[in-house]
């Protein structure tokens, strides 16, 4: 396992995380504890869940975990959210102090834990001040029942706002950012890795296969069966069946996947986290599983070296489509210079 710093922090974590939303879901409570098995006799450290993960039970599940391997507990960098309405009142869900006191508190007691390594924001909340949210944070750090924090699904300017607003009123600085990032999903690239770069955070990146996508399971013009995601929900959210096989960039960029992978004889999915792990500023790519076998099959990632030749190829098949400004040519002409000057 390769390890990398938590964002700016001094805390050293596994480049690849474990993702839990399966657990109390797709997965069942002892193939969930299988699951963690693998990952931490595997060298894993970062595990990743939220409360709203299967209405608390993933945390649960992780709690008990936790408590009846008390020596790998202590060598694991435990991450939850909060943010996510937990209940049917108006102050169930948000970023306010009143909800997140309330959501810290009951993650802990599900985890079993007095302490949580990094707190994230599980996404932006267009209704509370954002110095209130900070503040509660930076309380939450100094009373010791978090480490650090982060956040979730922040844009560029969120991000950036947040960073310098936490600097301004004196308060502990975030370390990370949970974003969307595969090489289906490129659009964070604009403006929020160029954020997460000169703010030293460090990206965790969720969704690296794609909903699946990436793994190469799937055919053309073939809808999905089975015991897969998309077989068992064709419509499920962003990486629904019907509009991504109807383009045509999907399968130009599969079809290279496909050909490096047979070039070091792996998997598609390995090809596909070895490129997300490569990418600036990424401090842990974040693997979701159902069962061992996907999860063993995933972290043969960090054994596979590709060349610079292989990353551009994946990384031109893959570029996000943009209009000529302000992302495109034309827009990124304005935002450089020659160092030789002229006109």
């Amino acid at each position: 396992m390769e390890y990398r710093t938590l964002g700016r922090s001094g805390t050293v974590v596994s480049a690849q995380a474990l993702g839990t939303m399966t657990f109390g879901a797709e997965a069942d409570e002892a193939t969930s504890g299988d699951i963690l098995d693998t990952f931490v006799e595997a060298g894993g450290t970062l595990i990743d869940t939220a409360d709203v993960y299967s209405a608390g039970a993933s945390e649960e599940i992780i709690g008990r975990w936790l408590a009846k391997h008390p020596t790998e507990a202590q060598q694991v960098v435990l991450t939850t959210k909060g943010r996510f309405p937990m209940g049917a009142g108006p102050n169930d869900v948000g970023l306010s102090r009143r909800h997140l006191r309330t959501a810290l508190d009951a993650s802990l007691a599900r985890l079993r834990v007095e302490h949580i390594d990094l707190y994230q924001m599980h996404a932006w909340d267009a209704l509370t001040p954002l110095d209130e949210t900070l503040r509660f944070l930076d309380d939450a750090v100094s009373a010791g029942k978090i480490s650090y924090y982060g956040f979730s699904n922040f844009l560029g300017w969120q991000l950036t706002k947040a960073v310098h607003v936490a600097s301004a009123l004196g308060f502990t600085a975030p370390v990370t950012l949970q974003p969307q990032y595969n090489l289906l999903v490129r659009d964070i690239e604009h403006e929020v890795v160029p954020a997460a770069l000169d703010a030293g955070i460090g990206l965790l990146p969720w969704s690296p296969l794609g909903g699946g996508w990436l793994s190469g399971k799937y055919e053309r013009d073939v809808p999905p069966s089975g015991a897969t995601r998309l077989g068992e929900d064709p419509e499920r959210g962003m990486e629904a069946w019907e509009a991504r096989n109807a383009d045509e960039r999907t399968w130009r960029v599969l079809d290279v996947v496909a050909d490096v992978a047979q070039a070091h004889s792996t998997s598609a999915s390995a090809v596909a986290l070895a490129w997300l792990g490569a990418q600036p500023a990424v401090t842990s790519v974040i693997l979701g599983a159902r069962t061992t076998g996907q999860l063993a099959d995933n972290m043969a990632a960090v054994d596979l070296d590709l060349s610079a030749d292989e990353l551009e190829r994946l990384t031109e098949v893959s570029a996000p489509r943009v209009d000529a400004y302000p992302y495109g040519d034309a827009g990124v002409k304005q935002r450089n210079r020659p160092l030789a000057g002229g006109r």
